[in-house]
């Protein structure tokens, strides 16, 4: 803790108690930043990043494991039957609703029993999530991950977006309502009721 500070006035010394910090609460504009497009790029990172010997900072890393599906068994049995729709939800999410889920899962499809490079779209928006909050490329690289497990990468990548409050199921515009509704209740929590007067 710390002894506290002595300051001398006049030849008396005077002992004042160390000071709280002071919290600033937040601003309309702080609290109006979480329902906009720009939501996906806060960092919602609590985990210390992976750091070599060579102090090269390679990122943070994920909040579950690749192979961690049991963690969210709705999503592990939806993704096992119907991949197309877990990376259309994804992609949605990453897009910033740019792209939808119908249009992401219908890609998917395409590439996917045609030309079996269904990979190559899952390792690029692995990356893209990767960047966005800066996650370490473990246990392996993106290409391996997609070309191997794509189902159990997959599976991490929605759980990710999950965990960072960013639920791929609800779609874009869901999560924006969602965002929305926590505002509009934090509003009205923080709204005296009317009719009140100070008097002296």
């Amino acid at each position: 803790m710390g002894r506290p500070e002595t300051s001398e006035i006049d030849g008396t010394t005077q002992h004042s108690a160390p000071q709280p910090a002071e919290v600033a609460p937040q601003t309309w504009h702080q609290v109006g930043e979480n329902i906009q497009p720009g939501i996906l790029h806060q960092d919602y990172s609590s985990t210390a990043p992976v750091v070599l010997d060579n102090n090269i900072v390679l990122g943070h890393p994920w909040t579950t494991g690749l192979f961690d599906c049991h963690e969210h068994q709705t999503n592990a049995i939806m993704t096992a039957f119907f991949p197309c729709v877990t990376f259309g939800q994804i992609v949605e999410v990453l897009d910033e609703g740019q792209l939808t889920c119908p249009l992401g899962s219908l890609i998917y499809v395409i590439m996917m029993p045609s030309l079996c490079f269904q990979w190559i779209m899952g390792s690029k928006y692995r990356e893209k999530l990767r960047r966005i909050y800066n996650l370490v490329e473990a246990p392996y690289s993106d290409v391996i991950s997609h070309f191997f497990c794509p189902y159990c990468s997959l599976c991490q990548e929605f759980r990710e977006l999950r965990n960072r409050g960013l639920d791929p199921a609800l779609g874009w515009n869901g999560i924006l309502a969602q965002q929305q509704g926590r505002h509009y209740h934090h509003e009205q929590v923080n709204v005296p009721p009317p009719g009140q007067v100070m008097s002296r």
